[in-house]
């Protein structure tokens, strides 16, 4: 007797608590506003080099128009006052024009100040523009500068020297101007950014993980599934994919529990049935014994039936287990198998009242196969056969008939099972062997083709609907077993 076993769900370990962190968005501003900062801060360096290079430049050039003034003026005719002013108004200490040998020299003093760095602003490049510019701004106020540049029309060079300090200060303060403008640009770059995408991917992607997420609660409610929002973008595609997985998922988990429920089922009411088919065997016997000759025909027929019915029972729902057992291949002689089907059926063979039973079987014909199996699948292909053509009385045995052709092609059997019914509807194709889902019955369980499928693939065969233009076909093929060949070689040789 089966006896429902029961299992004590195991507790699913408990989710770990996620530890406070960005979310997709917040981490996203961020991201955008450190890449665009690090964009301005790459081009302020250079910036700031060319601030410094223009700061000098200037200084040459108030230079050079001092040299003017030095070159119009008479060797002794330059005052003190007017030096001065000529210096203030450069910036300088010193101001120095060689010219065809001779260096005339304006300075405030006459011991001028020892240069710490010399500059040439006639040789200067980008990448020692931006290197001085760094220096300036690491070093300490105090430095003097030695600054030579392009000398006025004439002239061989002029040179100026000065306090680094007014330049230091005039950069840092540049520098924080600047330093402050690319933030502010960044902050607004990453939220303009930021706004674009979040609503673009970030609310989109957000939707599909909570209808993940409310699927997931309870995937087995068809309102939880996502309705794609007919984007025609990768996140489009992602929706429809997702409602189509969803709803594969739903109706996997509908037929789950329907298997389950039917095997709880069939398990309740096995025991009890069983004794009756075994109260029927018991009166089946004691039929044996009556000499009628109708019932002595019949009688053997009758045990086979109860027997196959209890064995039946025994196993339970052999679809609703785990796995069928394994076929006990032995030679079946399909014509009698054949005639055990429709005396099952209840058909009378010949062309008699109902529906015609049309057998066409090579003499001798057997097959590798368990017979319990192979008569099951059989059975259930022309029950559904049989329920197609009762469907449109009244029944006529020359147009309504029941066809079945077996052929041995080396150490394959094939058997065609055929009707003239009016044929599985196109939209049922698909999904003739999924459970629960071919029957086109009202009232049928829709087991009869997967339960098949299952035996003749456990058999190593395969099972498959053709297409013909009337009726319902289909072929199944047996192959026979590696050592079942070898025996059959022997015995044709002998």
């Amino acid at each position: 007797m089966f006896e429902p076993r029961s299992h004590k769900p195991e507790e699913a370990p408990a989710p770990k608590r996620r530890r406070w962190s960005l979310g997709l968005s917040a981490k996203l501003l961020a991201l955008t506003v450190a890449v665009v900062a690090t964009a301005e801060i790459a081009v302020l360096v250079p910036t700031i080099a060319n601030y410094r290079i223009a700061w000098l430049s200037d200084r040459l050039a108030a230079a050079r128009t001092a040299a003017l003034v030095l070159d119009a003026a008479p060797q002794d005719g330059v005052t003190a006052d007017l030096t001065r002013e000529l210096l203030d108004s450069v910036g300088a200490k010193v101001i120095v024009v060689k010219r065809e040998g001779t260096r005339r020299l304006l300075a405030a003093s006459d011991m001028p100040p020892e240069a710490n760095v010399h500059i040439d602003m006639r040789e200067t490049t980008l990448w020692s523009a931006v290197h001085d510019a760094l220096d300036t701004l690491v070093s300490e106020n105090g430095r003097i500068l030695r600054i030579v540049g392009e000398p006025p029309r004439g002239a061989d060079f002029i040179e100026i020297v000065l306090s680094e300090t007014p330049l230091r200060i005039a950069l840092l303060r540049f520098a924080a101007t600047v330093l402050l403008i690319s933030l502010a640009v960044a902050v607004a770059a990453g939220v303009l950014v930021y706004v674009s995408l979040n609503w673009l991917f970030v609310r989109p992607m957000r939707r599909l993980t909570e209808r993940m997420s409310a699927f997931q609660n309870d995937p087995e409610d068809a309102s939880r599934i996502i309705v794609p929002s007919g984007r025609s973008d990768e996140i489009g595609t992602a929706e429809e994919a997702l409602a189509e997985m969803q709803r594969e998922l739903s109706h996997t988990l509908h037929q789950k529990s329907h298997l389950a429920a039917l095997g709880l089922a069939v398990s309740k009411i096995n025991h009890d049935l069983r004794n009756l088919l075994s109260s029927a065997q018991l009166l089946s016997d004691r039929l044996a014994s009556v000499p009628d000759p109708t019932v002595q025909r019949f009688a053997p027929k009758l045990l086979a039936a109860l027997d196959r019915a209890i064995h039946y029972c025994e196993q339970t729902l052999s679809y609703g287990r785990a796995k069928e057992p394994l076929p006990e291949r032995r030679d079946v002689q399909l014509a009698h198998l054949f005639e055990e089907v429709r005396e099952t059926l209840g058909l009378s063979s010949g062309s008699g009242a109902g529906v015609g039973w049309v057998v066409d079987v090579e003499r001798g014909l057997t097959a590798d196969a368990d017979p319990d199996q192979l008569f099951r699948v059989i059975l259930n292909i022309t029950r559904n056969a049989l329920q197609a053509l009762e469907a449109r009385a009244p029944l006529d045995p020359e147009r309504d008939q029941i066809r079945i052709r077996a052929r041995r092609k080396g150490p394959v059997v094939e058997i065609e099972l055929s009707d003239t019914g009016p044929g599985i509807p196109a939209a049922r194709r698909d999904h003739l062997f999924e459970a629960f889902v071919s029957s086109a019955r009202r009232g049928g369980t829709g087991l009869g083709l997967p339960i098949a499928d299952e035996l003749v693939r456990a058999h190593g065969g395969h099972i498959r609907l053709l297409d013909t233009k009337t009726g319902t076909t289909f072929s199944i093929t047996i192959p026979d077993q590696p050592e079942s060949r070898h025996h059959r070689r022997e015995r044709i040789r002998a």
